[in-house]
């Protein structure tokens, strides 16, 4: 099975909603433990990153993706 790509800044889907009913969580630090932050309540909490990666269901906006577009944009 292969391992999701997510990075510092991606929001990203969890299988389960955080309790103010929102399910889109942005990363805001990266190490051994992954902090995430709620964007609905902006509530953030620390886990490890195999719980992460486990409780991870899809990366929705990509923070590299979104660089790339507004360069291209600027370049015109």
């Amino acid at each position: 099975m292969e391992r999701k790509q997510f990075e510092l800044g991606d929001i990203v889907q969890m299988k389960k909603p955080h309790p103010c009913g929102t399910n889109e969580m942005e990363i805001i630090r990266m190490g051994m433990d992954i902090r995430i932050k709620c964007v609905g309540c902006k509530h953030s909490v620390l886990i490890p990153r195999l719980k992460f990666e486990k409780n991870l269901k899809k990366v929705l906006r990509s923070k590299a993706a979104e660089a790339g577009e507004t360069q291209a944009e600027g370049g015109v």
